[in-house]
């Protein structure tokens, strides 16, 4: 199963077509939030299994903060982050999925790639694909693929 995780997109497309192009065939499609009216877009564009969480800049937006669900036999933990303090330190992003037994933990906000895995847990941030922070300012998103024995590997890509 391979899965596109991308986040603060703020309904700019040109990166996330972009990522789209470069990935290829992907099984589902996670949006970490800051979509800013881009839902139409990304159904018109994606037909594969989504799961879109609002951001802080979702203003008026009928998306959900948070969702958790099962891919491959793993539980998934994902939101926008802003309400655990990510900017700050991940450790309560980290301890909240913990609380609800999530394997993988995945949030954006901060425009910055991240990724860790502690306690059995993995926590990843995919960056932001049109406003990155980190050094170089590169564009960034994550591929997830789940091999078929449950095997989880993570590819940080940049534009």
């Amino acid at each position: 199963m391979r899965v596109l995780i991308v986040s603060d997109t703020h309904g700019r497309h040109a990166g996330l077509d972009r990522a789209l192009e470069e990935t290829g065939h992907i099984d589902v499609f996670i949006h970490l939030g800051d979509v800013e009216g881009g839902e139409d877009y990304l159904d018109a564009v994606i037909d594969c299994e989504k799961h879109i969480v609002r951001g802080n800049n979702d203003f008026f937006s009928d998306l959900p903060r948070e969702e958790e669900f099962c891919l491959g036999g793993h539980k998934l933990f994902i939101t926008h982050g802003h309400a655990y303090y990510v900017s700050l330190d991940p450790e309560y992003i980290l301890e909240e999925g913990q609380a609800r037994k999530a394997d993988i933990v995945m949030y954006g906000h901060t425009h910055r790639p991240f990724f860790a895995q502690k306690d059995g847990v993995t926590l990843l941030n995919p960056g932001s694909i049109s406003f990155p922070r980190q050094e170089g300012r590169r564009g960034s998103y994550m591929v997830m693929e789940i091999a078929d024995d449950g095997a989880v590997t993570y590819d940080q890509r940049y534009l």
